[in-house]
């Protein structure tokens, strides 16, 4: 079923409602149009840490009683927050989802920003970042981040730069939280057992007194072309090396998009475009596979994409094997690469790339909570029809398609290659 109903409330909350009564069961999100991309120098983390606010409480829900009052209706919480979004959902038995409803309606004004739960929660951050620090792929993939957006704000991680965890006060944070979670900037999606009719009388009921508010400020920084191929090396604790190659690729509403998509598929294997969750696919019947890991270059080699507003990067991360050197899994790489680049891909490969590819499509999308998830998601970088012609799309790319895709995004100077190296406590790899 694609039918679905959206309007646009009169303080600019958008509303997407889908009905799905297959099972008694409502998934509610309400996503704001704030991430990471959003937050200037000074001030790198903080999408991430008002999200950890919104959990603190309001006057009408305290925090001691939230996660219980979701809990004892049997249902399901958690938020999220990436480069472009902030989102927050539950997903509860339909006759108990007014909880919901009233609990996001409360917080998107009237979160409290207690200083004392504010710097708690500092604590909590600088654990989680010093945390990551220990993972070579964190710091890897961080560093990468850095050297391949030198102006755009998708330069830092979500969780911001360690400088900034210290200096930002309850203030920043709070003024943060009132520019952007305002209803104008705010697309609020639900799927389940409902009643059209109803649901959004109760959505208007409960989110439409809240004022609008100014448009929220953007930071307009796009990022110049690649001047030329950049490599580094990064050390640190482990046993492992790893090789990420990432090159600049194309926003999500770009119809280079979907070529790339089968591309991923055939080269390295299906991405799940499904934050949220969704079924996996084998890879090893893709091209990296049997020229890198069939052939003991390497023990795992990945690709893929994020759906992003802005164009970001398509990476690929390989896991070194103990007896071979990561730069021969570069020129296999390469190899392949140059073998797309060249050598037309047959329509029976480009088919069956285009099958996996749907098929994890489907898997991310077959229950209540993540028919919910792409109603809202879609919306942040394009349109739900984005979602619901996703796989028409897919079928449409021709092998001159994907020959194209990969002349036109893999160069060498599109691209940072990066290297991690473990090291030992006396500096010997």
């Amino acid at each position: 079923m694609t039918d679905f109903t959206e309007v646009t409330l009169k303080n600019g909350l958008k509303v997407l409602l889908k009905e799905i009564h297959t099972a008694p069961l409502i998934s509610h999100w309400l996503w704001y149009r704030v991430g990471s991309k959003d937050e200037p120098t000074g001030k790198t983390g903080a999408s991430h840490w008002v999200e950890h606010m919104q959990f603190k409480g309001t006057p009408q829900f305290p925090s001691t009683v939230l996660d219980k009052a979701i809990a004892r209706e049997g249902g399901q919480w958690n938020a999220f927050t990436f480069l472009d979004w902030t989102t927050y959902y539950e997903t509860m038995p339909a006759a108990k989802i007014d909880l919901a409803l009233r609990l996001e309606s409360d917080r998107m004004v009237n979160s409290e920003f207690d200083a004392e739960e504010v710097e708690s929660e500092r604590t909590v951050i600088i654990s989680e970042r010093e945390g990551s620090e220990n993972e070579p792929l964190f710091l890897l993939s961080e560093a990468m981040q850095h050297a391949a957006f030198r102006v755009h704000p998708y330069h830092h991680e979500v969780i911001g730069d360690m400088a900034d965890l210290h200096s930002m006060t309850r203030d920043d944070l709070y003024n943060h939280y009132r520019s952007y979670y305002v209803p104008n900037n705010a697309v609020l999606a639900a799927a389940g057992d409902f009643d059209t009719r109803e649901m959004l009388a109760r959505i208007t009921e409960l989110f439409e007194p809240i004022p609008a508010g100014p448009t929220p400020p953007r930071l307009q920084r796009p990022e110049p072309e690649p001047s030329g191929e950049m490599r580094l090396t990064v050390e640190g604790p482990g046993e492992t090396a790893y090789l990420q190659v990432s090159y600049r690729a194309p926003a999500a509403s770009d119809p280079d998009f979907f070529a790339l998509a089968v591309l991923d598929s055939l080269l390295a294997g299906p991405s799940n475009l499904n934050m949220f969750g969704g079924g996996g696919i084998s890879n090893k019947t893709s091209r990296l596979y049997r020229s890198i890991i069939d052939t003991e270059l390497a023990v795992s080699a990945h690709g893929g994409s994020s759906a992003t507003i802005d164009p970001y990067l398509y990476t690929f991360t390989i896991t070194a094997h103990p007896e071979s050197h990561l730069d021969k899994a570069l020129a296999a790489l390469d190899s392949e690469l140059e073998r797309l680049q060249n050598e037309l891909v047959s329509a029976e490969e480009v088919a069956r790339a285009t099958k996996q590819a749907r098929a994890i499509f489907a898997y991310g999308a077959e229950n209540i909570t993540n028919q919910a998830f792409w109603l809202g998601y879609a919306e942040m970088f394009a349109n739900y029809s984005w979602f619901t012609t996703y796989l028409d799309k897919l079928m449409d790319v021709t092998p001159a398609d994907v020959l194209r895709a990969a002349q036109a995004y893999f160069q060498p100077r599109n691209r940072v290659v990066g290297t991690f190296l473990p090291v030992s406590d006396g500096g010997d790899e």
